[in-house]
């Protein structure tokens, strides 16, 4: 499998993330030039992220089974070459959307079945559980404790994360908790975690614009707010002016935050990807292809 070479020019390009057929589907911000960038992922691949610098597209796999352990972290270089497991054989579930901190060469993510939250290195090592909810009431199996979206909100040195509870229940959840847990607690003891805003209908990815301290998330809850992407100002007391940007996606997924031209690119499991005008909602479907969730955006030499 690899990626398919394309003439020399610069642009920004969306990566997203297919899951019929698991694949890395590559387009413009237009939606032109629509290729398959990388085949034969297997299993549910949901969250994507890119490093220029590095040359690297990291995303999940949820795997095959949502109640095994059989979830992988990976990596390959943007040619297509050099694909590599970075975590799983058994070391967690189904994880989910994936932050990647380039400056320190972490990785964060949501682990939705294993109700968890996870980090790595860029290479998989130094694997740690950052929070661990299984030990709320239900522990694993109980939905409400399951974590899906993620960020880091390095202003504040903290993390930011979705529960999205049952579907279409009106019980989902923003959390946040610092970066640094505090000394002698665990991921399943720590005492600083902090409950931003309840009763969303399915809140599922996040992004930050860091210059205006705004918080984004998609949520593929039920009407009349669900199925839509939103945002709240995000401070040091909390999330304030919660506001629904627009709705009428098709179980939304996917965020690629593009804040300088006050846009963002939104995913649906209809295989939708769509852009969206941040300060009028505007919407317009860029491509329908198969099944999507996560994607992210960068700028490439064509």
């Amino acid at each position: 499998m690899e990626l398919m070479n394309a003439e020399s020019s610069t642009m920004q390009t969306l990566l997203a993330l297919c899951i019929s057929p698991p694949s890395i589907v590559a387009l413009d911000c237009e939606g032109n030039h629509a290729r398959v960038l990388l085949s034969d992922l297997g299993g549910t691949p949901d969250g994507i992220q890119i490093d220029t610098v590095q040359g690297l597209v990291y995303w999940t796999n949820m795997g095959a089974d949502f109640h095994k352990d059989d979830g992988t972290v990976e990596a390959a270089r943007l040619d297509g070459s050099g694909r590599r497991l970075l975590v799983g054989n058994g070391a967690i579930r189904t994880p989910k959307q994936l932050y990647l901190d380039r400056a320190a060469a972490l990785l964060y993510w949501c682990d939705r079945e294993g109700a968890a939250i996870w980090r790595s290195g860029t290479d998989g090592g130094a694997l740690t559980q950052l929070v661990d909810r299984s030990v709320q009431a239900g522990g694993k199996d109980e939905v409400l404790n399951q974590c899906v979206g993620i960020a880091v909100d390095h202003k504040r040195g903290a993390l930011l994360w979705t529960q999205k509870g049952p579907a279409k229940g009106g019980e989902g959840r923003i959390f946040r908790a610092p970066l640094q847990m505090a000394t002698g607690e665990t991921a399943a003891t720590r005492t600083d975690i902090e409950l931003l805003l309840d009763g969303l209908p399915e809140p599922i990815d996040l992004e930050i614009d860091a210059a205006t301290d705004m918080l984004y998330w998609t949520d593929r809850g039920a009407a009349p707010d669900g199925n839509s992407l939103n945002s709240a100002k995000l401070t040091t007391a909390g999330l304030t002016d919660y506001k629904v940007i627009c709705t009428g996606f098709a179980e939304a997924i996917g965020l690629a935050l593009d804040a300088p031209r006050n846009r963002a690119f939104v995913t649906d499991l209809d295989g939708n990807i769509v852009k969206v005008n941040l300060r009028t909602g505007e919407k317009r479907t860029l491509l329908t292809h198969g099944r999507i969730t996560g994607i992210a955006l960068y700028q490439a030499t064509r």
